[in-house]
């Protein structure tokens, strides 16, 4: 998995909005489907290109099957941003100088 596999899945806001839920905690696909006008099917397919980007992991329990966030699939992520973080503070402070000369 690639940040690139992250993001794609992330890009999709009904995935996005699935793993909001599931930071709330561990549910089935049933729960996960309330609220959403999604299949059975569409719902499957969502999970697995979050369980594919490593975002969502699951646990099968006898016939059911539980879905739960990946941390160590946030952590890719957190690391990738923790790369472009360095340069943040130098653009505001730049750019607060700009508009400071800008007033001038």
């Amino acid at each position: 998995m690639s940040e690139v596999d992250i993001f794609k899945a992330l890009a999709d806001p009904t995935r996005r909005a699935v793993f909001e839920r599931l930071a709330d905690g561990e549910k089935n696909a049933t729960e996960l489907r309330e609220g959403f006008s999604l299949s059975q099917p569409a719902m499957s397919q969502h999970l697995a290109v979050l369980r594919s980007a490593g975002l969502v992991a699951e646990q099968k329990s006898g016939r059911h099957v539980h879905y739960r966030v990946n941390p160590d699939g946030l952590a890719q992520l957190h690391q990738w941003l923790h790369r472009y973080r360095a340069f943040w503070p130098q653009r505001v402070d730049e750019l607060k100088q700009l508009l400071k000369e800008m007033d001038q």
